[in-house]
């Protein structure tokens, strides 16, 4: 640890460049603060400083030195902060915006949950399917769905989704099923946000167009649709994989469904991430994954 011995004073008279001001700054003795950077020369084998009487100012090889030092000192006090924070409980305003149905149905009811565990904790909400940008609104988090954009933004995986093509029985009965791809024009296809579907074809991602005499931005309109024997449908797992489960809708062409996608906690890339923030996000993706 003698490696260590004399970097504060150092870096203190370099910033101050006075020896009796950085004595002062630490608490500790002119003497004292003269002795510990001398030694440290004396086994650097280089001068630091240029003293004189009524000015202190780094050599070229001070200067370098303190670059890497304040370095150093500044990683060794992220480090401190970082155990210290691991002791404060979450409080203080939250600024969240998440998918509207997706928060909804999970994360909404984990953040009142996450209330109740720590009442000092507040949020405002932004449920929106559209993509906000955090830093210019201002917000602590965001979670997203699917592949991410390329950004400067921090990622936590928090869970995963597949989509489902579906269809009711008596859709089934009536007009018959798809069993490959190029079927899909025959059939009445209840279209979400995007006038086509994402499949997986001989190991590679394809987007198939549809068509349908429904077009409707809510995952929940659009089920309600299928299991009314309207037309097929898309969706994630978590709008229809009970109706799956339970018959009400019957799942197809499922060879060419794509891997499961991430769900995602993007934040601002901070130096020191908050105890509210880091808590939070802690906790949805140990709960999501329970729920997955």
């Amino acid at each position: 640890m003698y490696l260590w011995d004399g970097i504060s004073e150092f870096v203190a008279v370099a910033e101050a460049e006075s020896f009796t001001l950085a004595a002062q700054r630490l608490n500790i003795s002119t003497a004292h603060v003269s002795r510990q950077v001398s030694a440290l020369e004396n086994r650097l084998g280089t001068k630091l400083f240029y003293r004189t009487t009524r000015k202190v100012s780094l050599t070229e090889e001070g200067t370098i030195y303190y670059r890497h030092c304040r370095q150093l000192q500044t990683g060794l006090e992220e480090a401190e902060r970082a155990i210290s924070n691991l002791k404060d409980s979450p409080q203080g305003l939250v600024k969240l915006t998440a998918p509207v149905a997706y928060g909804e149905k999970f994360i909404m009811p984990l953040l009142n949950d996450f209330m109740v565990q720590y009442p000092s904790v507040e949020f405002s909400v932004d449920l929106t399917n559209r993509t906000l940008d955090l830093i210019e609104g201002g917000y602590d988090l965001a979670i997203r769905l699917g592949k991410l954009a390329d950004s400067s933004l921090m990622a936590k995986p928090l869970s995963s989704r597949t989509h489902y093509v579906a269809a009711s029985p008596s859709y089934v009965e009536k007009y018959g099923q798809p069993h490959t791809l190029s079927e899909l024009n025959q059939h009445n296809c209840l279209i979400g946000n995007h006038n086509y579907w994402r499949f997986v074809e001989n190991g590679r991602e394809r987007n198939i167009k549809v068509r349908g005499n429904l077009s409707c931005n809510s995952g929940y309109a659009l089920r309600d649709a299928a299991l009314k024997g309207i037309g097929i449908v898309q969706l994630p797992d978590y709008y229809i994989e009970e109706d799956i489960q339970a018959g009400r809708l019957l799942s197809l062409l499922d060879a060419h469904r794509e891997a499961k996608e991430g769900i995602w906690a993007l934040y601002p890339q901070n130096r020191h991430l908050s105890a509210k923030v880091r808590v939070l996000v802690d906790y949805l993706a140990e709960k999501l994954i329970e729920q997955n």
